[in-house]
């Protein structure tokens, strides 16, 4: 079976589950992965009733483009939870990659959500341990626990960095989700940002950075997916498709490097092999190469062809 984490999260789009609308413009835009939401953007009168929503617009002939397709149940801290996974997973788990977990703040948290799962798809005749998790860090506990919830289960794909309720849990000044605070000379992101990809990296999961929220600001939007872009992050959530163009650009490598790795694992393994090897470095554009080198390259190639780019002969 395919393991989610596989799958490329450059830009994954935020669904509200509670409109027809909204659902059926997300089917054929170019993101490659999104969530069907029961959480935030739909309010509590209509959490249930989108459960059914979010379940036919699964099992509609007219499918999605996306590759990667997850449902955000309700955190633990709401009554929502429990339901929302008995029924989506029980109606549509065949069409689902992944649950979305907001607001986590333990390991435990994470465990009660696989062994729920595990349940569900038994009694639904789904193969168990297919759908993955992707769990959100959204407050201070949660990043002071999050080297063990990214150890919580072999379902986790990816951590992904909850920026509003993160600002709201440290008290930080600025009403623009997913921008910097005014009055910071510095990125007040910068330790969370690599906390979170730190944990994840050390798990093999992917790291995926949240919203970005003045949806008409794309250029504020590209500027802040470039500094978690940056640190290696694979990808941000997007809240409008004015921001999935700028999404897939910024966490695709660059054309010039993608080339340039190509290079740098030809030429070493063509060294290797006349070496018989014994080579340690090699010399490549004029500048040195080692293990380490290689290793960058073959990182940026990965991330090149997850994101369609071809590999020349």
């Amino acid at each position: 079976m395919t393991n989610s984490r596989d799958l490329p999260r450059r830009t994954i789009l935020a669904v509200p589950g509670s409109s027809d609308r909204f659902i059926d413009k997300a089917r054929t835009l170019g993101v490659d992965g999104l969530f069907l939401d029961l959480e935030d953007a739909v309010a509590p009168a209509v959490k249930v009733e989108s459960r059914r929503r979010i379940v036919d617009a699964l099992l509609a002939p007219a499918g999605f483009t996306a590759r990667l397709v997850t449902v955000r149940v309700n955190g633990w801290e709401s009554p929502w939870t429990y339901g929302d996974v008995i029924e989506v997973v029980t109606g549509a788990g065949a069409m689902i990659d992944a649950l979305v977990l907001p607001k986590t703040t333990s390991a435990a948290q994470v465990k009660a959500l696989d062994l729920l799962l595990t349940q569900v798809e038994h009694n639904a005749g789904l193969e168990v341990g297919r759908i993955g998790l992707e769990v959100q860090i959204e407050d201070a506990v949660g990043l002071l626990h999050v080297a063990e919830i990214a150890a919580a289960s072999p379902r986790l794909a990816s951590l992904v960095f909850g920026p509003g309720d993160f600002m709201a849990s440290l008290g930080m000044g600025g009403l623009n989700v997913g921008a910097q605070p005014d009055g910071y000379p510095a990125d007040a992101f910068h330790h969370v940002l690599m906390s979170i990809l730190v944990a994840a990296r050390a798990h093999g999961l992917q790291a995926i950075d949240g919203p970005f929220v003045a949806i008409r600001d794309v250029d504020g939007f590209r500027r802040s997916a470039q500094l978690s872009a940056a640190l290696g992050y694979d990808g941000k959530w997007v809240l409008h498709p004015a921001q999935v163009d700028a999404g897939n650009e910024v966490f695709s490598p660059k054309t010039s490097d993608f080339e340039r790795a190509q290079r740098i694992m030809s030429s070493y393994a063509q060294a290797i092999g006349q070496g018989h090897g014994s080579v340690g470095a090699i010399v490549v554009d004029d500048e040195m190469v080692d293990e380490a080198g290689v290793k960058l390259a073959a990182a940026i190639l990965a991330r090149g062809r997850a994101a369609g780019m071809e590999v020349s002969s």
